[in-house]
């Protein structure tokens, strides 16, 4: 069932078991786990079907930090969340990923790979992926093109497979028509209120940007709304608990990270595609292809006390022919869609977070050239097009490369001092703002130098090429990295057994509180380079599997600040 909370006629508040607060991949994956159950599910999203101008506004901070970190261009509100802009990649933590490492401060899971490997297995079957084999750190199936081979010593390949689907539209169905299951859009967490005790969540109240507010009550809540939002929502549930829930020790919203990604320096050599195609994102077999990643080996890490870090070879065109260029453009205007709301936010996002800028909903971009001029530049440039054709039959790229970006991508070493903190301005719903204090370690900058040199020489070595690393890899600590975020945001309700080191424990369950739990890259304690979409969806399932056991177990609350009347939804 869904219930759009923008509609007057909807009921104000809600009684059900189960309350899931986000409907991204964490939240769809675990509703889904309970479709089938004597549980009443009822999974939160603030926003609709797809996004919304209005609904993303609320997404906007300020960054005080460095570098600068803007909230509002790397999530998206939507049913489905961020993943509605998502690239598909899935590939599993490994068990160096999990490990405490001696030369990374606050690293170490408290969960072992074996943990978490059944729950792969689930998650390849949620992600439709099912075909491909996988092991610690990596997925078995060769890729169509074979890789470049490196010294072991210095660089591995490491295959991720590419996911078919966008979660929100596969799984969308099968929730509506799951009767213990109610969606309810535009629906916004204000506040989870604690018992009297604080030990528990009584109730969530909600609220929908025009103006409707409501509770929803229910014996576990789950907050799974991503690495920024879930620390905003409980340092803002603070009626109770004035620090905010989870907040004893002051660790909500600390050891934010991301992946930081920027260009290490460029490959000149006579034969880029020696090293370009076999990393290039096409020409992969099958709806679910996998491609190879080149990643920093475990002995360079521990030789170099390195934090994790892959690279991306990335083919730098020459001069386009007429021809080319006109058939480009062709196919993007007539592959172009209706510029809906929604389409037309996706893009901007997409663009703003590539380019590292701020969301312009003012910027057009240049107008389309028609499609009668395109098609007669096409036919003048035929010889441009044929000339290609034939490059591709033999599988090289359709225009010649002149030189090989490197495009670094890199774990961050977990700091407490890198946080999201409640800002000073208010939303549209009267909530507090997000601030964003991003900052990044001595650790951090020194992989940066390291792992490009070792990129660099070990590339050049493999297509007998020269490295010329760019200015700031050279530079000092004083330098400031060319780096931005690529929208995985980790690690701000950290997971830990020990209540003084982490907000969650292993069961992803607040500690201190017994009916709140946190899925989602925010309880990551350290994020690896992996894309974390197929860990997130692996930790959900995990949680989805303990409270059904739980919930299915004892009929009764298991509340004790909970003086909660069951009879039913209030009108």
């Amino acid at each position: 069932m869904t219930i759009d909370y923008l509609d007057q006629t909807a009921p104000t508040d809600v009684e059900t078991d189960l309350c899931i607060i986000g409907a991204g991949p964490a939240g769809i994956a675990m509703a889904r786990a309970f479709i089938g159950t004597a549980v009443s599910v009822c999974l939160i999203e603030s926003g609709g079907w797809a996004g919304e101008d209005s609904s993303q506004a609320l997404c906007e901070g300020t960054s005080i930090g460095s570098p600068e970190f803007d909230p509002g261009i790397s999530r998206l509100r939507a049913f489905g969340g961020s993943c509605n802009l998502w690239g598909g990649g899935c590939i599993p933590l490994g068990s160096s990923d999990l490990a405490e490492r001696a030369w990374v401060p606050h690293s170490g899971w408290p969960l072992a790979y074996a943990e978490l490997e059944p729950y792969y297995a689930r998650a390849q079957a949620f992600c439709r992926i099912e075909s491909h084999d996988f092991t610690d750190g990596s997925f078995l199936t060769p890729p169509a093109r074979p890789p470049v081979s490196f010294d072991a010593s210095k660089l591995v390949n490491q295959i991720f497979v590419r996911s078919p689907i966008l979660f929100g539209a596969a799984y969308r169905s099968e929730l509506e028509r799951a009767p213990n299951i109610t969606v309810l859009l535009h629906a916004n967490l204000l506040e989870l209120e604690a018992g009297l005790s604080g030990a528990s969540v009584r109730q969530a109240r909600i609220g929908s940007l025009d103006g409707r507010q409501g509770v929803v009550r229910a014996r576990h809540y789950v907050l799974a709304c991503g690495g920024i939002e879930n620390a905003r929502l409980l340092l803002s549930s603070d009626s109770v608990v004035r620090h905010g829930l989870g907040n004893d020790h002051g660790l909500v919203g600390r050891y934010f990270m991301d992946h930081p990604v920027g260009k290490l320096g460029t490959l000149f050599t006579d034969a880029p595609d020696r090293l370009t195609r076999p990393y290039a994102r096409t020409g992969g077999k099958g709806p679910t292809p996998s491609f190879p990643e080149i990643g920093l080996s475990g002995q360079a890490l521990r030789a170099y006390r390195l934090l994790n870090g892959r690279v991306r070879p990335v083919a730098v065109e020459g001069p386009i022919p007429n021809g080319i260029r006109a058939l480009r453009e062709l196919r993007a205007t007539l592959r172009r869609p209706v510029q809906d709301e929604s389409s037309a936010l996706e893009e901007r996002l997409c663009a703003a977070l590539k380019n590292g800028t701020r969301v312009n909903p003012d910027d057009a971009g240049e107008p389309p050239v028609g499609i009668g001029r395109l098609a007669l530049r096409l036919a003048l440039g035929a010889g441009d097009v044929a000339r290609a054709y034939v490059r591709k039959l033999a599988d090289q790229p359709a225009v010649r490369s002149t030189h090989v970006d490197l495009i670094g991508y890199f774990e961050q070493a977990p700091n407490p001092d890198s946080r999201i903190m409640l800002g000073a301005e208010r939303d549209a719903l009267g909530q507090r703002k997000v601030c964003v204090d991003w900052r990044l370690t001595a650790l951090d900058r020194h992989t940066y130098r390291t792992a490009a040199a070792l990129f660099g020489a070990e590339l050049a070595r493999a297509c007998g090429g020269r490295f010329q690393p760019e200015p700031w890899i050279g530079g000092g600590d004083s330098t400031v990295p060319q780096v931005r975020g690529t929208a995985h945001h980790l690690g701000t309700t950290r997971m830990s057994d020990d209540p003084r080191q982490g907000v969650v424990d292993r069961h992803c369950r607040v500690h201190g509180m017994d009916n709140l739990h946190v899925v989602g890259s925010s309880v990551f304690p350290t994020g690896g380079w992996a894309f974390p979409t197929f860990t997130i969806v692996a930790l959900s399932l995990r949680l989805a599997e303990r409270l059904r056991t739980r919930m299915t177990s004892h009929a009764a609350s298991e509340d004790p600040d909970a003086s909660i009347s069951r009879a039913g939804a209030v009108a």
